[in-house]
């Protein structure tokens, strides 16, 4: 029987087109999603999909709906979107969703996103291992995948998620700002002129300087991947050139956004966490807020100052979401720059965590440099990758060298240290890396830290 475990990952489906997805395991995966949802007690007699900018998504996505035809569900159809459109239209739509893209990976890959009605996740402890194991009981008696079914309705909802988004921050009352946008040929060019586009513009004082909105699913420009320095460089650059306030970085699929300064340094995902959920305890006192676990120990601190619950969620959206929607919170945070919103569905929305950003920092007149300091107040490596031979031996030795540390295991290991600073090693749900972040009250305290983990990591 075919092994789509190298496929089916924790909480998304993501690998290379054609050897690991095609159109035979796009169409079965259809089928399965749909079986999985009658049996699990959902309404499935319709799903609504959609795909991002890369080559192979149309095809995919038909090949999807018509495994999802061949098990009695009619589809509705978008059409190009970004992730967080997919999540609108499953959430105003009240269908259970699937959104064709392999979000910040490079070209030759593509994956699905998939969803319960509301947006809600579908993940490998809420239904995802089921899809895997029925699509792969399936595949041996599929055949070719012929035209896209007749039960395939298209609609456009664009307009419809832009004003909802519109609805949610209020920017009327900003200060002048000049904002670079780098879409890296994904689904932010896309997005980014819906919602803050020239109709919109003429009310407002901002200035948008575009750049890479041309849709491009081969990346001439650079990855669509915005946690690799290596990707904000353009961006960084432009926004010296252009004296601009702040610049902003979508990755491929547009579900996540990255903040730069003037200066064109990156702003860190942890504070873009806890200045949203500033704002948003604001109109929720009391509420509770999720956060990741690498994420800074400012987050949980903030959180509390301005009178917030903080609820410390492993990494991935569907464990996030699944977290937010059992403790009805607000808002949720991750380092890797997803941001959840209770009014989003409990959703992921890059360009809802912007206009949040633009919000804040245009109602006062600091630069964003001085501005985000109050929300960064310690040092942080960033995620540092290292390929091991054996992940969990080597997390053994890392942990046998710090006897004396509160160890929590949650998702991967977590060391507290005596002085206050952490580190987090765990192993990639996704790509076979060991992930470490670490945090000190100070860089060379931090850096210390960090090299004497990297030297046990790759020894």
């Amino acid at each position: 029987m075919t092994d789509l475990s190298q496929l089916v990952k924790a909480y998304d489906v993501r690998g290379i087109v054609p050897e690991q997805l095609d159109e035979t395991v796009a169409r079965a995966l259809g089928t399965a999603f749909v079986e999985m949802l009658r049996e699990s007690g959902d309404d499935a007699d319709k799903i609504v999909i959609a795909h991002d900018m890369r080559e192979t998504g149309p095809s995919l996505a038909a090949a999807f709906a018509a495994g999802a035809n061949s098990a009695g569900s009619s589809v509705v159809h978008i059409g190009l979107a970004s992730t967080d459109q997919l999540y609108y239209a499953s959430g105003v739509l009240g269908l259970p969703g699937a959104m064709f893209t392999a979000s910040h990976n490079p070209a030759q890959y593509n994956g699905i996103k998939l969803c319960r009605a509301g947006a809600r996740p579908v993940g490998q402890d809420s239904g995802l291992i089921t899809v895997r194991i029925r699509a792969e009981e399936l595949l041996s008696d599929l055949g070719a995948v012929g035209e896209v079914p007749e039960a395939v309705e298209h609609v456009d909802l664009l307009a419809g998620y832009a004003e909802h988004l519109r609805s949610l921050v209020d920017l009327s009352g900003i200060r002048p700002l000049k904002v670079v946008v780098d879409a890296g040929n994904g689904m932010g060019g896309h997005t980014v002129p819906a919602v803050l586009g020239d109709q919109l513009l003429a009310a407002l004082p901002l200035e948008i300087v575009p750049m890479y909105f041309e849709l491009d699913g081969s990346f001439p420009n650079h990855e669509a991947n915005p946690l690799d320095p290596a990707n904000l460089v353009d961006l960084q650059a432009a926004v010296r050139e252009h004296g601009a306030d702040l610049g902003l970085a979508f990755d491929g699929d547009a579900d996540r956004c990255f903040v730069v300064d003037e200066n064109g340094d990156p702003v860190s995902p942890s504070a873009i966490t806890a200045l949203v959920a500033k704002r948003e305890l604001a109109k929720a006192p009391g509420a509770t807020v999720i956060h990741n676990l690498i994420t800074s120990a400012a987050v949980p601190e903030i959180i509390k100052e301005n009178g917030g619950v903080p609820v410390r969620s492993r990494v991935g959206h569907s464990f996030i979401k699944a977290e937010m929607a059992r403790t009805n919170a607000i808002f949720g945070g991750e380092h890797s720059a997803h941001y959840y919103f209770r009014d989003f569905w409990f959703a992921d929305t890059g360009m809802l965590a912007a206009m949040h950003v633009l919000a804040e920092f245009g109602s006062q007149d600091e630069p964003l440099s001085e501005f985000a300091a109050e929300f960064e107040r310690y040092a942080a490596s960033g995620e540092i990758n290292s390929t091991v031979a054996n992940a969990k031996a080597t997390i053994e030795k890392v942990r046998a060298a710090f006897p004396d540390a509160v160890v929590d295991t949650l998702d991967g290991l977590t060391f507290q240290l005596n002085d206050g600073s952490w580190f987090n090693l765990r192993a990639s749900n996704t790509e076979p890396l060991l992930r470490l972040n670490v945090e000190a009250a100070k860089p060379d305290r931090m850096a210390a830290l960090r090299d004497e983990v990297l030297a046990i990591v790759r020894g």
